[in-house]
């Protein structure tokens, strides 16, 4: 079933999902052509959309390539840097699962939304515990502008522009049961004014992981590997 509308919010489709799997598509051929094809290669997602869209972009990699290409999955909530400010942080951890070590690989981290770039500063720290990968490439597939930080994707779905007070919200049939991204917009000047800090992305707070529990492990996988410091692992697993 689509999720409801957000309150206060006017939603406009902008992407179908046609479009999210032509965006898919195109990402693959330019991951293949940049790297020289799929070996050595493996895809990160960031809990939790960029999971799903690392599962399909592997998908297309073999499609393409004939080449399996291993999928990992990364948890960043500990490594947030706005856990300080909150009087009463509220996180949900993910599992992090690493079906290979990172070591001397080259990792295409996976996300749906780029907006201030410090989820993806996040995920660069909590991989600095599993290992040293020898080139770390980033997909994602809205890039909505905002930067904070120097922090730039090597491919790229759709470059939307947004106003601050905006959301993109992508919906993927593994999380919403529906391929959409949509553009919400708040309906009343009030919440247009709003602190920019309060109306961000769901992809750049922990608002997915402190409603919907985590799973134990990832499916088809090997029982999920905790993070680094919830269990004290520092190195990738094989």
């Amino acid at each position: 079933m689509p999720p409801e509308g957000v309150p206060g919010m006017a939603e406009r489709e902008i992407m179908s999902g046609e479009g999210i799997s032509r965006s898919l598509s195109r990402i693959a051929h330019e991951i293949l052509e940049r790297n020289r094809g799929a070996g050595g290669l493996l895809l990160v997602g960031i809990h939790r959309r960029g999971v799903s869209l690392a599962h399909r972009l592997a998908g297309l990699l073999a499609e393409f390539e004939g080449a399996a290409v291993p999928v990992g999955s990364l948890d960043i909530n500990l490594y947030r840097d706005d856990l300080r400010e909150r009087k009463r942080p509220k996180v949900r951890l993910h599992r992090t699962h690493l079906p290979v070590s990172i070591q001397d690989r080259r990792l295409v981290l996976v996300d749906d939304v780029l907006y201030t770039g410090r989820t993806v500063r996040a995920a660069l720290d909590a991989l600095n515990d599993f290992g040293r990968p020898t080139q770390v490439q980033l997909a994602v597939m809205i890039d909505r502008g905002h930067r904070e930080l120097p922090i730039r994707a090597d491919y790229v779905g759709r470059n939307i522009p947004t106003a601050r007070a905006e959301i993109i919200a992508v919906r993927l049939t593994e999380n919403d049961g529906l391929d959409q991204v949509a553009l919400l917009r708040p309906t009343s000047p009030a919440e247009s004014d709003g602190d920019p800090a309060l109306i961000t992305s769901s992809a750049e707070s922990d608002e997915d992981s402190a409603l919907i529990p985590s799973s134990p492990a990832e499916p088809g996988g090997d029982p999920a590997i905790p993070s680094p410091l919830e269990g004290g692992i520092t190195g990738g697993a094989t």
